[in-house]
């Protein structure tokens, strides 16, 4: 009988024969995980696209509209809450603000700030984007139970905990 394995596993395999002295055993874990990545990457940028969005425009729109009336943030506040840097969140809500999703004005309590707020355009766009990016979300994770999500959702809940900067 003929085995089956996943890329993974066969790189794997010929490292644990061409270097049986280094424990190649993270690589289950690391190299799924990037692959699975860059697949999640791919499939969400598809929704994205339909709306002619980019992953950093949807994920600036996003932000503004979390943010609750009058959703709008200061640049260095999306920069924290879309984990980019200020340089490139300048980049995002330029391209945004030239495509008439967001628009910026100087700060009421801050008279050097800026704020960036989602235009009526911008909030009609994402929030007819987002639920079907979250329907999108839950296609790819049809392969799971609802427990095996949650459990996943844990462990990397964990993991990503122990990897990430403290907050201060």
């Amino acid at each position: 009988m003929t085995e089956s394995l996943d890329r993974v596993a066969r790189i794997q395999r010929e490292w644990a024969r061409e270097r049986p002295d280094v424990d190649v055993r993270p690589q289950g874990v690391i190299g799924r995980l990037h692959r699975l990545g860059a697949y999640l990457t791919e499939e969400l940028c598809v929704v994205y696209r339909k709306y002619g969005l980019g992953e950093g425009d949807f994920d600036v729109l996003a932000t503004l509209r979390r943010a609750g009336e009058p959703f709008e943030r200061a640049p260095g506040e999306l920069a924290e809450h879309t984990m980019v840097t200020t340089g490139a969140m300048t980049k995002r809500v330029d391209r945004l603000e030239r495509a008439g999703l967001v628009s910026r004005r100087a700060s009421e309590s801050d008279g050097r700030g800026r704020v960036v707020a989602l235009t009526p355009e911008g909030r009609a766009l994402i929030d007819r984007a987002f639920p079907e990016h979250m329907a999108n979300e839950r296609r790819l994770l049809e392969a799971l139970t609802e427990g095996e999500a949650a459990q996943l959702e844990a462990l990397l809940t964990k993991w990503l905990a122990a990897t990430e900067e403290p907050r201060g």
